[in-house]
């Protein structure tokens, strides 16, 4: 399984979670992570105080994040972030000496490096809001999460207006998606697997 996607939507009717779908089947070796399936608490409780156990569903999603050589991040934006859902994901697994690891000179080493990575974000905000506001929800997932624990990503997709959306401009989001996926699908096959 050389591609991991991780649906950060909620709602399993969402858009975000058809684009998800559309990925995984026009990919081919692809592997579906649906947030809103597995059970763990997204609540880092203690803080980097102290560890917590890492439930069943996370095991799993951690040993499929190693598996992997591409991610895909599938999410909306809301409130100019992730949602909580996904973001909690993050502060569960991403763990220090385990996704990430500060070096002598204080800064910080990502150790997922040797993969790539995609994030596709959809939006109800124009496309000229989040240029003024710097889209904040993409430049979180994609450099200060993905790219800080080592994951060569990409400048984010970004699809929308959602909320206005007609369904021939859904259809045309949709076979975007598909496009992408053929395209990193191809790309995958001349990469080696990362050493984990």
């Amino acid at each position: 399984m050389p591609t991991l996607v991780i649906n950060g939507h909620p709602h399993a009717d969402a858009l975000c979670a058809h684009l998800a779908k559309t990925y995984v089947a026009a990919h081919g070796d692809a592997r579906l992570l649906a947030l809103r399936n597995l059970a763990f608490d997204p609540s880092l409780r203690f803080g980097y105080s102290k560890r917590m156990e890492l439930e069943p569903d996370l095991i799993d999603a951690w040993n499929a994040i190693l598996e992997a050589e591409h991610i895909v991040v599938v999410a909306p934006v809301w409130w100019g972030s992730a949602p909580a859902l996904l973001k909690g994901f993050f502060d569960r697994l991403l763990l220090p000496k385990r996704a990430y690891q500060y070096g002598a000179n204080g800064l910080p080493q990502g150790l997922l490096s040797g993969r790539t990575g995609r994030l596709i974000m959809t939006s109800d905000s124009p496309f000229w809001y989040l240029a003024l506001t710097r889209n904040p929800a993409a430049r979180s997932v994609r450099n200060l999460t993905m790219r800080f624990c080592g994951i060569r990503t990409p400048r984010a997709t970004m699809l929308g207006p959602v909320r206005h959306s007609t369904a021939e401009q859904r259809a045309g989001w949709v076979a975007r998606v598909e496009a992408l996926a053929k395209r990193d699908a191809t790309a995958s096959r001349r990469q080696p697997v990362p050493a984990h």
